[in-house]
């Protein structure tokens, strides 16, 4: 009995952490660019009372022995890192990625941060930011006195400027792809930094290099889906209660056999 009031406490556990990967999916089904993830679990060492194979007798063997689990543990947590629906907002500095890639920013400290998220503005001294301020890399300066921005799915940065007659290219954007996205470090503020498990990113022209190509004048949504997320939601809950409800039995067996008197 002890043995099965530990196993569901494990599972009790591993639910809530499941619950928390889910409620962390639905906080952010507004968020730009935000990818969803999902909860890994792996079971618990086995306690093996007959080992598979064992002999019976001289020509005899166990087909299956007997083993028995102590749990389930949470594993990882996988982002899914599939395109978001593109919603057109009109504004010549949003811009959205059509297929894999991130922007590269260059974060306060110096280092380099990665997102989906294309909400760009210009700041007071014409470069392309993020919301927080961070410099789209390579940089971008948008000249004071332009009229217009144009930009190519190919990154090719074009301004009007008063009494030109051609646009002027003020810049080529550049996208990172990596080997293994799901392997990024998740900084908050829709960015990420590389990790060993990602790989080294690889810069290019959208495009080129694996990368995809951009929208502008539009955002990546995010990639939550709420009606899968809510069903997931009802899984744990009942997986949740069942786990529990064998937790309650185990301490009844329990209560029974200190009840039991000679």
């Amino acid at each position: 009995m002890l043995r099965s009031l530990f196993t569901s406490a494990t599972g009790l556990s591993a639910q809530q952490f499941s619950l928390d990967v889910v409620a962390n999916n639905l906080a952010n089904v507004g968020t730009t660019g935000f990818k969803r993830s999902r909860a890994e679990f792996q079971d618990l060492i086995y306690q093996v009372n007959r080992e598979p194979g064992g002999q019976t007798g001289p020509n005899s063997s166990l087909p299956t022995g007997s083993q028995v689990g102590l749990g389930v543990t949470a594993g990882t947590t996988v982002p899914v890192h599939i395109q978001g629906t593109m919603q057109t907002t009109n504004n010549p500095t949003d811009l959205a990625i059509r297929g894999n890639g991130f922007f590269k920013v260059q974060m306060p400290d110096g280092t380099t941060g990665y997102t989906r998220a294309g909400a760009f503005s210009i700041d007071g001294n014409g470069k392309l930011t993020t919301a927080e301020g961070y410099a789209l890399q390579p940089e971008i300066i948008i000249p004071p006195n332009h009229i217009g921005v144009d930009i190519s799915a190919e990154g090719n940065v074009l301004v009007k400027i008063p009494g030109q007659q051609n646009p002027q290219q003020v810049g080529q954007l550049q996208l990172s792809n990596f080997t293994n996205p799901g392997g990024l470090r998740a900084l908050g503020s829709n960015l990420f930094s590389a990790t060993q498990a990602s790989g080294q990113a690889v810069d290019g022209a959208p495009g080129q290099q694996g990368t995809g190509t951009l929208l502008q004048g539009s955002l990546e949504a995010s990639n939550v889906d709420v009606v899968e997320e809510m069903v997931r939601m009802i899984i744990l809950q009942r997986a949740y209660d069942t786990n529990s409800k064998v937790i309650q039995t185990a301490d009844e067996l329990l209560n029974t056999t200190n009840g039991i008197k000679r």
